[in-house]
């Protein structure tokens, strides 16, 4: 393996002239908003977007480490490279993402995989045209995971939608979740300044996006790095925003409930800008478990939030993560979490199995259940959770919604989608694109997972 060490001299008009790239991406938002900086620098490097594989002269995989499902998903993918790169040695192929920010992930993929290119980590973004210019010429793969970063201001973004934008507003996490992989990959939390989100948020209306999203791992712990004077906490941030800078459509993800605070629930309720929808994972409805899990916040603490933000923001919709299988989760414990259901009524729930993460505490705890027994938890726990989405749903018959308009079904190319400000999904017809705009629909038809309706 050959760590990367020296930056080279970089000419961003000659190392992609001509040239195709392809990037896939894992993974959540920040992922996401992290491959439109990657396409962002390869654009600004003279590279074209390429419509699949076996067009492209540079491969970016973009990686997650949260679940050991997404690494296996790379690993199979990068086995069916193997011949596209057998075929065209020209062709680079890269790694980045958080499964490549772990030594041992990246020791591994470079055993595994050696007609890899490159292999960096997340802090390496900001050094990724260097790194794609070494990695050229060398013949082992390059691999870069030091956390050390010049920071990320200013870097270009090729953003993969006209009408609606990711907008970091704080990187990295200081909580240790003891499962969670997140800040050992993604590092101690760095927020951007005040001025630096509202300039861009300005400058997003401007160019006339519709929609913006705040992303960070705990957008609600916001400030606590910055100095004092240098803006404020995350709910002086939303009111900023809601009240001289972003366009029509707010939203923000993702935030801890230990984290958030009387003051922020009033912004929302206050604003006119700031969509009614909070993501606000619960993971477990036993206190022990939370204990567990190092989540800093009890059962009681977590339905107290609930309760005020239905009390102060009326039709507000809930949605939140939630884990079985924990090690020395018990079925009392499970029980515990299915009644958080039917007390917090949240409208859709991201269910998973426990998946220990090498590194984490979580993974080295005894009482590791088998995988009979989570996938049986799963299966209750969803059936429970989509019996309430669906009477939520069909709550919404009949009323009349604002959307954004996002495109195409994916599955009837006939009907348009879009989302309600409560991020509801929505189908209508409509005799003429409307994608990247606002519409009104009164509700028609309700699902477990959709709505459809009819344009007014």
């Amino acid at each position: 393996m050959e760590q990367a060490v020296v930056e080279l001299p970089f000419r961003a008009d000659l190392l992609g002239e001509g040239k195709r790239y392809l990037i896939i991406t894992f993974g959540c938002q920040a992922n996401e908003c992290d491959s439109e900086v990657l396409a962002g620098m390869l654009e600004s490097a003279g590279y074209r977007p390429a419509a699949g594989p076996e067009e492209a002269d540079l491969i970016v995989i973009n990686t997650c480490s949260v679940r050991r499902k997404p690494e296996e998903k790379v690993a199979g993918l990068l086995g069916r490279l193997r011949k596209l790169k057998e075929n065209n040695r020209a062709l680079l192929i890269a790694v980045g993402g958080c499964m490549a920010q772990r030594p041992e992930a990246a020791a591994d993929l470079a055993r595994r995989f050696p007609f890899l290119d490159l292999i960096f980590g997340t802090h390496a973004l900001p050094r990724f045209p260097q790194l794609l210019e070494q990695a050229g010429q060398s013949r082992r793969p390059l691999i870069d995971i030091a956390e050390a970063t010049a920071g990320r201001k200013g870097l270009p973004v090729r953003r993969s939608s006209s009408f609606k934008a990711w907008l970091p507003v704080i990187y990295g996490c200081n909580n240790f979740c003891s499962y969670c992989i997140v800040p050992h990959v993604r590092g101690r939390e760095c927020s951007r300044s005040f001025a630096e989100i509202i300039a861009e948020a300005r400058s997003l209306e401007e160019a006339g996006y519709l929609e913006i999203t705040l992303l960070g791992q705990n957008v609600n712990s916001y400030g606590n790095d910055l100095a004092a004077g240098a803006g404020g906490d995350f709910a002086a941030l939303l009111a900023e925003l809601d009240r001289s800078a972003g366009p029509a459509r707010i939203r923000f993800l993702t935030s801890h409930p230990k984290d958030l605070s009387p003051r922020l629930i009033e912004v929302i309720a206050r604003g006119k800008k700031i969509c009614e929808h909070l993501h606000l994972p619960a993971q477990a409805g036993s206190n022990r478990i939370l204990e567990r899990m190092n989540r800093r916040y009890t059962r009681e603490r977590y339905l107290e939030l609930v309760a005020a933000l239905k009390k102060e923001v009326p039709g507000i919709a809930l949605t939140t993560d939630l884990m079985v299988g924990f090690p020395g989760e018990t079925e009392a414990d499970f029980r515990e979490t299915l009644a958080l259901l039917d007390e917090a009524e949240f409208d859709q729930a991201y269910t998973f199995i426990y998946s220990p993460r090498p590194g984490t505490r979580a993974a080295a705890m005894k009482e590791q259940l088998d995988a009979a027994e989570k996938n049986e938890r799963l299966q209750r726990l969803t059936r429970r959770q989509n019996e309430i989405s669906l009477r939520l749903n069909r709550a919404q018959l009949g009323r009349t919604v604002e959307l954004l308009v996002e495109g195409r079904s994916k599955n009837n190319p006939e009907m348009l989608s879009g989302r309600t400000r409560t991020n509801k999904l929505v189908h209508f017809a409509a005799a003429e694109d409307l994608s990247g705009r606002l519409v009104t629909v009164e509700i028609t038809g309700a699902y477990t997972w959709y709505l459809t309706g009819e344009l007014v």
